[in-house]
């Protein structure tokens, strides 16, 4: 067996959890049924690297079928890596019409065209999202299916889902997603986190979103004992509309989990009392993070409660309204998102 192909074996079989290396294989159907029956699922995962590492020699497997295991894999657990978001503007009087197919060929053609090695493999999923697969090479080396490059791309729409991607893969890759989705340039969405499902959902506005209304619902009141009727009512309509500005803010049920939003300033610096720094030709500059397990949900929970105060301050409700959740903050508001490639002439 090549070694290259034992190591990628090997390696992806250590990403699998064991309680889901069986339901995988069998979506997989590369094994055949006494093979399967051979598989003892209880052992150590170390033993049934080496038992896959010997059917893989007796099947003759090849790296197109290991890296198929793998989409497999990916596309059931996509909350992994760090993804980044991107945005195609400008789209041709015909983008919408561009068909899987017809995407699949114009993208492996352009991108072969750009990269004397390389290796595409693409799938559809059941959410109707192009799933790519990219191991680069270049001029020189065969592609490194060790470090692949995934995409999500669901046609018709302009957002492209990115991870693993190095600054010297980004022009390449954007070049040919530009011309086969015919569009005339790409950007960064400012967006990012480890769950694709998230910065998905919230770029795609996919998640129940409130607006404004000058009667907003009354809580329910839950404590009966209160004796004082006005001041009950009182807390029942203060608490009702910090809610009702917190869920216009953030969105009402389930938000999609983001991890961090960053706000980056570069801002003149302002205090009479301090001409030290007043005076300072140059910006202050300062980066401040906000992180959580479910930052939309714990920002939603602290307007609520009255922890933060309401209207929620535009700096955070912009997460979900822009869909980004990094930001760049001059004297004269947000910069601009740069455009990551556009193509030549």
């Amino acid at each position: 067996m090549d070694a290259s192909l034992k190591s990628l074996l090997q390696r992806l079989i250590r990403r699998i959890p064991s309680q889901t290396l069986k339901i995988t294989l069998d979506k997989w159907g590369r094994l055949t049924t006494a093979q399967q029956q051979s598989m003892d699922f209880t052992q150590p995962k170390r033993v049934l690297t080496e038992k896959l590492l010997g059917i893989c020699e007796e099947n003759e497997w090849t790296v197109k079928h290991i890296t198929e295991l793998e989409m497999i894999f990916i596309m059931d657990n996509p909350n992994q890596g760090m993804w980044n978001a991107f945005q195609l503007v400008d789209p041709e009087y015909d983008s919408q019409s561009v068909e899987l197919m017809q995407f699949k060929e114009q993208f492996k053609c352009h991108l072969s065209e750009l990269v004397k090695h390389v290796s595409v493999k693409m799938k559809k999923h059941t959410d109707e999202a192009v799933w790519i697969r990219i191991a680069w090479g270049d001029g020189f080396s065969r592609p490194n299916h060790l470090k692949p490059t995934y995409i999500v791309h669901q046609l018709q729409t302009p957002y492209v889902f990115v991870t693993s991607l190095t600054s010297k893969q980004k022009p390449l890759l954007s070049q040919a997603l530009i011309l086969a989705t015919r569009y005339q340039a790409i950007k960064d969405a400012n967006l990012n986190g480890r769950k694709l499902t998230a910065i998905r959902d919230l770029l795609m506005r996919q998640y129940q979103q409130v607006f404004p209304t000058k009667y907003a619902s009354p809580l329910t009141e839950k404590n009966q004992t209160v004796s004082n009727t006005c001041i009950e009512r009182e807390q029942a309509e203060t608490a009702a509309n910090r809610h009702q500005m917190a869920c216009e803010a953030f969105g009402d049920g389930m938000l999609p989990q983001l991890q961090s939003a960053v706000y980056k300033l570069e801002t003149k610096f302002k205090d009479h009392a301090n001409k030290t720094m007043t005076e300072r030709e140059e910006p202050f500059r300062c980066v401040v993070k906000f992180a959580s397990t479910n930052l939309l949900e714990s920002l939603r929970h602290c307007a609520s409660s009255g922890i933060a105060s309401t209207p929620v301050t535009p700096l955070l409700s912009s997460i979900p309204l822009k869909g980004k959740n990094y930001f760049v903050i001059t004297d004269n508001g947000p910069g601009p998102s740069s455009r990551m490639h556009q193509p030549q002439s």
